[in-house]
């Protein structure tokens, strides 16, 4: 079975996490059971909901965290308990070689769960990256590794 590996957006409009959670099971579900094997940085939003998803469909999933500070300086107040039962939640949990959070550290993260995936969900609305890392920066670098990408962006979706 392939590792799945998951971009996507991290502030989603209200009502778009429920349609998203049905794509990405729709999605995953041929793949459901202990085979199941995702990869996930743990943002708020799309890798979130992937992981939700992972584990509803008895799979598992790696965390590959962007730095030290991670939880402290990227996380919000609001989404700490929730990365944190799906840090405590993740099979292994790994960290990036760096002391802090910022867009370098991001984007070697997502690089790191492009390495580890056969293949590689986006939730992306196919709008151009802003900063370094952002959704549209990895799918073109799953596409330079030659990774089959599958962009997951139901009706009605919209960003925050």
């Amino acid at each position: 079975m392939p590792r799945i590996g998951v971009t996507g957006h991290v502030v989603l409009a209200r009502g778009t996490a429920e349609l998203v959670a049905a794509s990405l099971e729709e999605h995953l579900r041929p793949y459901a059971g202990p085979g199941l094997r995702g990869i996930t940085c743990l943002a708020n939003g799309a890798d979130q909901l992937f992981a939700r998803q992972v584990l509803a469909l008895n799979g598992t999933y790696e965390a590959v965290i962007p730095a030290a500070d991670y939880r402290q300086q990227a996380v919000e107040r609001e989404n700490r308990a929730d990365f944190d039962e799906l840090l405590g939640l993740a099979a292994k949990v790994d960290y990036m070689p760096y002391a802090r959070s910022g867009r370098q550290a991001y984007m070697a993260a997502s690089e790191e769960l492009l390495d580890r995936s056969e293949m590689l969900v986006a939730v992306w609305d196919g709008r151009p990256s802003v900063d370094v890392g952002d959704t549209a920066d990895v799918v073109r670098a799953a596409h330079e590794r030659g990774l089959p990408v599958t962009v997951l962006w139901p009706d009605g979706a919209r960003r925050g």
